[in-house]
């Protein structure tokens, strides 16, 4: 299958039997959306139907068929249906049904009060364990020494499983991510450039793109205050734009909710966020054609020198357009 050359699609949603994670029906869709970020349940979906799933709540699957000299099948989003509501045009009935991230039933449980997770253990597993109390399945990527935390994450008030998990993951730098099958991957955080787009080679972008630079709420200067110790890193790069020295000025940020990487020392947790906390210095807004392979997360190239757009930038959003070609829009921000 070659996506930037286009091909025809065609959606229906499968229904799930929730213990098995095995597909028992069909529902017919007629279009929709899909809706996809890098915080709270990740992802959710609205979709347009003919019938009802069911009685109740129903786990669904939302599949594309991708037409180009044959079909491709491409699972796009696996979750949770609530509460439709019914159109009515003379004799012909619609449902329009939402439906909520496999994480929903993760984030339904709140952990019990003062409960904690401990320094020195594995984080990628003990955040598995937490989103294990979920439906679907929870899948670790193996590494050779995996990160240990180095502190102990305590869980507040009103905390539920699955955002104590983020703050495991978010110590040690993994991440969440899911597939159009449900399946949860705690995995590293990367790096890895997933595609570029240009006008040569993957000219998959419409030209209607929106071009942001939010310079004032990004910091030069950033204090991490952990105990009793104190670090201060700096932009004091004249080739930077946000820097002291390209803006005249200092920005100063300050965090105090400190949570280290394993091996990691003070200084380079404050190096570290305060690039993290200039990368949004910079967004681009754009349609493009679908591709399966590149998700909420993943870094692209974006080659358009044409219109004053090459570089790396990570993707914060994606929306799903269930109609012609699965039309994607997307926001990004420059690494």
């Amino acid at each position: 299958m070659i996506w930037k050359d286009g091909f025809t699609a065609s959606y229906y949603a499968a229904i799930l039997e929730p213990r098995s994670w095995r597909e028992t029906g069909r529902l017919e869709i007629t279009g929709g959306s899909i809706e996809r970020s890098g915080a709270d349940l990740r992802e959710s979906a609205d979709i347009d139907a003919t019938e009802l799933p069911g009685s109740g709540e129903a786990w669904v699957r939302i599949w594309l068929d991708a037409d180009q000299d044959g079909v491709t099948h491409v699972p796009l989003f696996t979750g949770l249906t609530s509460a439709p509501s019914r159109d009515i045009d003379g004799r012909r009935e619609t449902y329009k049904i939402e439906c909520y991230s496999v994480l929903k039933p993760i984030d339904d449980i709140l952990t019990e009060r003062g409960y904690y997770i401990p320094a020195d253990v594995t984080a990628p597993q003990a955040a598995a364990r937490l989103l294990r109390t979920g439906i679907a399945p929870v899948e670790v990527t193996p590494v050779a020494d995996p990160p240990r935390l180095t502190e102990a994450v305590i869980a507040e008030d009103g905390e539920t499983n699955l955002t104590l998990a983020e703050k495991v993951l978010e110590a040690v730098n993994w991440r969440l991510r899911i597939d159009g099958y449900g399946t949860i991957y705690v995995e590293p955080s990367s790096n890895e450039t997933k595609a570029m787009f240009d006008a040569v080679d993957n000219d998959i972008i419409e030209m209607k793109v929106t071009d942001e630079y939010d310079w004032y709420s990004c910091p030069n200067v950033l204090r991490a205050i952990s105990g009793d110790l104190t670090a201060i890193a700096r932009d004091d790069d004249p080739s930077s734009d946000l820097s002291t020295v390209s803006r005249g000025r200092e920005i100063w940020a300050e965090e105090s909710s400190v949570s280290l990487g394993t091996n990691e020392s003070l200084a380079a947790y404050a190096r570290r966020r305060l690039r993290e906390l200039q990368s949004p210095a910079r967004s681009v807004s754009y349609s493009r054609r679908f591709n399966p392979d590149v998700n909420v997360g993943d870094v692209v190239r974006l080659n358009h020198p044409e219109i004053g757009i090459d570089g790396e930038f990570r993707i914060q959003s994606q929306s799903l357009e269930l109609t012609y070609g699965c039309r994607t829009s997307e926001e990004a921000v420059l690494e």
